[in-house]
């Protein structure tokens, strides 16, 4: 009998020592919890920026036709990002399908200029005025080194660092506003007419620009809403008039009397 009982603890005992040496591996090389580090966004969410980012301050502009395999050679991305891009980009109506693979940036007629002059007069002072009700000193703070910059960009004659600064401006302001439906909607509309302003840039320089910032800062300080209301309405008057005239312009030159 003892014979037999020694024969039955050895394996016991021994799976006990290997217990112990497991425990003794993991309290010196414990397994790594930390979270998996990415290197940035997947590559179709920064296909998508990227590609947004140009039409919007008008690297891309109006009328031009891009093909998907330009695209992939030029962000240097794989055909199904670029697509995928595409695709969302031509729902947001930022991009027009023109057939054989080619993609184009809307020109905007006289009709589309009035209804986005229409649409932002009527959200971009509601989110102002709803802005004056959230600000705070660090937001109001951000928004003033935004305008210094974009007023550099003006005096500077810098046509992206402009168009640039004066996005950014509007969009930390309408996401103050605590509306994100409201704010998406605006951000959509911009993509339409921001590959025009830029052609207004470069017609009529950076020193004609409409900037009423001054008068919608001084707003925000004073949680005045009806006047930041006003203000914006102003300041979107002056750019959609300055569209309105290019195009003119442009309809003008193009013509043969």
């Amino acid at each position: 009998m003892l014979s037999c009982c020694k024969r039955v603890c050895k394996p016991h005992s021994y799976m006990k020592r290997i217990e112990r040496g497991v425990f003794v591996q993991l309290l010196t090389n414990p397994a790594d919890t930390s979270p998996v580090q990415r290197s940035g966004p997947p590559a179709h969410q920064s296909v998508y920026e990227d590609l947004r980012n140009r039409i919007l301050f008008g690297d891309l502009t109006p009328g031009q036709a891009i093909t998907i395999q330009g695209l992939t050679a030029e962000l240097d991305a794989g055909m199904t990002p670029v697509r995928e891009a595409i695709r969302r980009l031509i729902s947001e109506g930022a991009l027009r399908m023109r057939g054989n693979r080619r993609v184009c940036v809307p020109e905007l007629t006289p009709s589309c200029v009035e209804q986005l002059d229409f649409m932002r007069k009527t959200l971009e002072p509601e989110l102002a005025r709803r802005a004056v009700g959230q600000m705070t000193q660090s937001v109001l703070d951000a928004l003033i080194n935004e305008d210094m910059a974009l007023n550099d960009a003006i005096t500077q004659g810098d046509i992206p660092g402009y168009l640039n600064h004066n996005y950014q401006f509007h969009r930390r302001l309408n996401a103050t506003a605590d509306a994100p439906i409201l704010a998406a909607t605006v951000d959509r509309l911009w993509l339409r007419f921001g590959p025009s302003l830029r052609v207004v840039c470069g017609r009529y320089g950076t020193l004609n620009l409409p900037d009423k910032h001054a008068d919608l800062l001084k707003a925000l300080r004073n949680g005045d809403s009806e006047a930041a209301e006003l203000a914006i309405v102003e300041d979107v008057t002056q750019g959609m008039d300055q569209i309105k005239a290019s195009l003119e312009s442009a309809d003008e030159t193009n013509r043969f009397d």
